[in-house]
């Protein structure tokens, strides 16, 4: 497919902001999802394994985690749309041509994606009823656990096929049979699916050390909890951070031609040098993980390895789709909407601050007592805030809407 031919499929209309700033947004975004993606499935495989423990410390982390789990796919879900809403403004005619090829599992990851949250669900509110460790109801676990790796692999295939134009009509048409159904997969590739999929393991290891710490500000911390946690959260992290970075250099050593160069570009040794840096910080800090904040500081710098890993993924898509089919994202035309632009940034830069600001301020002061939390008049006056804010924006998207239509 000829890079006139891409231009051509580009919307008229053009993008609203410079094209750069949905780069790093999309950038941003989408390290924000896939930790919360990373932390979910860590979390998962905890909870089904403290299901089938006898252990009294497995047991109890398998229930933390059951909840935590439960909370990470909400929050994935939520921070997965602003990726792909960024990858389908810019990368318009990649993105919704992969989509076109592949329909049918477009429209039935969100059924898979139901059903794994559903099979959750099950797992979370049966629970609680077990008498026994491990149970038959685990099994729901193992579900849910199976359905979002499907997803997860789906949203990966869509995202593959997208760097190859020159294959797309091959697929649509094999043979010069035109196959309009939608219903296979074209492309993936498993090393790179892997690496993502096992960075969970040395960024739940990050979660854990935050967890510690945070359960160490309680009024009587459980001493004998904390110790045994330590050295799970250090393995996991370690031998997590290692399997990661094999798995990194194979999904590197096996890039298609199109790509191959980018193996040898400063982007990879990037990535290297964040991981190693954020495994290597608990042996770094050792006694201060439990005082101040320096037991976030590890989850902290994972969440930052995470920024210049999917930094490195925007910057190997930019250079595919320019290098071998002259299609550079940067150059889109631009129409400047400063409603759109404004309203976005005040969205997540005052409401969303004033939101989460709420949430982690209750979260870390119910840790801090005993017995039934109370916040103080200055945390409920913040969480008016959060609510009135919201109210207004929700008054403001619907006064706009109907002033447009009434024009």
């Amino acid at each position: 497919m000829t890079p006139h031919l891409l231009q051509a499929l580009r919307d008229p209309a053009g993008v609203p902001s410079p094209p750069l700033v949905f780069l790093i947004l999309g950038v941003a975004t989408f390290a924000l999802h896939i930790a919360a993606v990373q932390v979910m499935f860590g979390a998962s495989a905890l909870a089904l394994r403290g299901a089938y423990s006898q252990s009294g410390h497995w047991r109890r982390l398998g229930a933390t985690m059951l909840f935590t789990a439960k909370v990470a796919v909400s929050v994935a879900i939520v921070l997965g749309v602003a990726p792909l809403l960024f990858i389908q403004v810019i990368y318009d005619p990649f993105w919704y041509t992969s989509n076109v090829l592949s329909a049918w599992w477009v429209v039935g990851f969100i059924g898979l994606l139901i059903g794994g949250y559903i099979a959750l669900y099950v797992f979370y509110w049966t629970a609680h009823r077990r008498e026994a460790p491990g149970g038959r109801n685990a099994l729901w676990m193992a579900l849910s656990l199976g359905l979002l790796l499907a997803v997860g692999f789906i949203v990966h295939s869509l995202t593959y096929q997208m760097l190859f134009p020159e294959r797309w009509m091959t697929w649509y048409a094999p043979g010069g049979t035109v196959q309009s159904g939608g219903h296979a997969l074209h492309g993936w590739h498993l090393w790179r699916f892997s690496f993502f999929l096992a960075l969970s393991i040395p960024v739940t290891g990050a979660w854990l050390h935050a967890h510690r710490r945070y359960l160490r500000a309680s009024v009587r911390p459980d001493e004998a909890y904390l110790a045994w946690l330590a050295p799970l959260a250090d393995r996991l992290l370690l031998a997590g951070g290692v399997v990661s970075v094999a798995l990194g250099a194979l999904w590197m050593g096996t890039l298609p031609p199109t790509m191959s160069g980018f193996a040898r570009s400063p982007w990879p040794l990037a990535a290297l040098l964040a991981l190693a840096a954020a495994i290597a910080l608990p042996r770094l800090l050792q006694g201060r993980l439990d005082r101040g904040y320096w037991g976030y500081a590890v989850f902290a710098a994972a969440a930052g390895a995470l920024v210049v890993v999917a930094a490195a993924r925007e910057a190997l898509r930019y250079a595919t789709l320019d290098g071998a089919h002259g299609y550079a994202a940067l150059d889109y035309r631009v129409s400047v909407d400063w409603y759109s632009t404004i309203l976005f940034f005040a969205t997540f830069g005052v409401l969303g601050t004033a939101t989460l600001g709420y949430l982690l301020t209750v979260a870390w002061q119910a840790s801090q007592g005993e017995g039934v939390y109370t916040p103080s008049p200055a945390v409920n006056r913040l969480g008016s805030a959060a609510v009135g804010l919201l109210a207004l924006w929700i008054l403001a998207y619907f006064a706009v809407g109907f002033w447009v239509w009434a024009r």
